[in-house]
């Protein structure tokens, strides 16, 4: 797929001041600059992300009335439900806020809803199994900023609730709880508005106890990294400091999952939770019930974990392979229906596809396509859809303005859910559409590199490398640096490698230096031998079987003609 290249400017007067008053090099300023952090405190607080540079918890609205509440239930001996989400954040969220009550003796049960049985979110049943537990205080963690009729019902049954959220609230509306945690929320000026719920339940720990326990950060990191929130502000400082707490794990359910994803012993990257970890904790919610990534978290005994890790390994074949059998029927749906492939956003649906895989097969659809999806699975005459986005497309913008076609959703800006009725899919696809039309540019449906500099080849050795490295961890909104150079000339012909790699040298008449482009199989024949070439890319460390070497990991190819 062509991309349009964007050289991020640059600012040599900011980037003096930065490197000036913080004694860094002036492309680790430039770098910062290219990620919207353009003042010194900014820039200071990202490269150090130690623990001190948390915010005061208090300045989350509610976050007072949160601790006064649970406080008092300490006091009266009180046993408090906490109903969380059934994906990574949602589950991180609920083992951690156990852990947090019970060390606090506060007597708890743990509740995430069947996603096949009951869907998303905080539901209406739940008040009335609260009430038959002797619940007086229910805690939602990844949901419940939108649960209006559910939290009315609860409190009809004499239940306090406060809900952490981090989800958009429906315009200034608030539920009816007693206390309403989420940054999101208009009337709350918290400086850092993208923790992932398990990072709200840190804050409330902070609020509680003062601080938030190192040995705890695993499940911090784990759920941040996972729920794909902006390694940014506080979630960076979350993340630093807890993946090396994923590493040296001392819970059971984490230790067991670690060894039966063979990563046992490896340093932990945010790739291992995105690809490896992610996956098989979400699996369990996906194919069956989340509770069984719950009680893997919450373990204490090896021998029940290492089972419950097993189980979760199964519940991803499971998924992986069901996953496979509804990308590929989706696909074919699209490529035998032209109206399909030309909308703006594609809309699929059919009857009994799997609901635990459609974000999964939206997802696939979108890197395919590049094309905002939302893919239903129909049943009883009732549609369940979860859709995925591209950059400048706000999906939870674009259901407000359809909300009147559905009975439900929520999400975010990259991801959302919804239900809605059979009948109404096409009218739902139209509107959509329209909405399309006017809030995203043609441009837009061309994916664009945002390049942070042109430099080059000379430049390139272990010392940028090492430069580079204070940058990490990678992922959502602080992706590895991205470079460009021009001109190259190709020293060898490309070599076809497994599943789908291409490996070549190329050089600047100064430096050579090899280039490994995974899943770009496809570039083989646009790189010759001798030919003039510019690529873009990322840096690497190739150490195999040999000193560490720098290797360019390729991001796109223009030939030059």
């Amino acid at each position: 797929m062509t991309k349009r290249w964007n050289i991020l400017s640059q600012n040599p007067q900011l980037q003096k001041d930065i490197s000036d008053a913080l004694s860094i090099h002036p492309i680790i300023a430039q770098l910062l600059i290219n990620r919207q952090i353009t003042t010194i405190a900014q820039a200071k607080m990202f490269l150090l992300a130690d623990m001190p540079s948390l915010h005061n918890p208090f300045l989350l609205t509610d976050m007072d009335k949160a601790v006064a509440r649970i406080e008092l239930a300490q006091k009266k001996s009180e046993k408090i439900l906490i109903y969380g989400d059934y994906d990574v954040d949602g589950v991180t969220s609920s083992a951690l806020l156990r852990r947090l009550l019970n060390s606090l003796g506060i007597q708890t049960i743990n509740y995430i809803p069947h996603r096949m049985e009951e869907g998303y979110g905080l539901n209406q049943e739940v008040a009335q199994f609260a009430r038959s537990q002797g619940i007086h205080l229910l805690i939602t963690v990844d949901c419940g900023i939108n649960a209006y009729a559910p939290i009315e019902a609860i409190n009809a049954a004499g239940i306090d609730v406060i809900v952490i959220d981090h989800h958009e609230p429906e315009g200034t509306k608030l539920p009816p709880a007693l206390a309403v945690i989420d940054p999101k929320r208009p009337d709350c000026l918290y400086p850092f508005k993208y923790l992932s719920a398990v990072g709200l339940v840190a804050k409330l720990m902070q609020a509680i106890l003062g601080y938030v326990p190192l040995e705890d950060l695993d499940l911090v990191a784990l759920g941040t990294v996972a729920d794909v929130v902006p390694l940014r502000g506080e979630n960076r400082i979350f993340v630093k400091n807890g993946l090396p707490y994923i590493e040296g794990t001392n819970k059971p359910g984490l230790k067991a999952l670690l060894e039966v994803a063979k990563i046992a012993g490896k340093k932990m990257k945010p790739y291992y939770i995105g690809f490896i970890l992610g996956p098989r904790l979400n699996a369990a919610g996906r194919m069956d019930s989340a509770t069984v990534s719950l009680d893997l978290l919450l373990s204490q005994d090896p021998a029940d974990a290492h089972a419950l890790a097993c189980s979760l390994e199964a519940h991803n074949l499971t998924r992986q392979k069901m996953q496979s059998e509804v990308v590929e029927e989706a696909l074919s749906m699209i490529e035998a229906d032209e109206s399909l492939k030309v909308q703006d956003i594609i809309v699929v649906h059919k009857e009994g596809w799997h609901k635990g895989v459609l974000g999964i097969v939206a997802s696939r659809i979108v890197d395919k396509y590049y094309r905002p999806t939302v893919v239903i699975s129909v049943e009883d005459g009732m549609g369940t859809g979860s859709a995925r986005s591209i950059d400048g497309f706000h999906l939870h913008e674009a259901l407000t303005n359809c909300a009147v076609l559905l009975e439900n959703y929520g999400g975010h800006k990259r991801a959302a859910g919804l239900r809605l009725k059979h009948g109404n899919i096409g009218l739902f696809r139209q509107a959509i559409n329209d909405f399309a039309q006017a809030a995203l540019p043609q441009e837009k449906f061309v994916p664009t590199l945002e390049i942070d500099c042109e430099i080059p080849l000379s430049a390139i050795d272990m010392e940028l490398m090492g430069l580079i490295s204070s940058m990490e961890p990678h992922g959502e909104g602080n992706p590895p640096p991205l470079f460009c150079s021009r001109r190259l000339t190709v020293k060898s012909p490309p070599s076809l490698l497994g599943r789908d790699t291409i490996k070549f040298w190329v050089s600047d008449g100064v430096k050579s230096i090899s280039v490994v482009g995974f899943g770009m199989g496809s570039f083989k024949d646009m790189v010759k031998l001798g030919s003039l070439v510019d690529l873009a890319y990322t840096l690497s460390i190739d150490d195999w079987n040999k000193a560490p070497v720098v290797q360019l990991m390729l991001k796109d190819v223009k030939p030059l003609l």
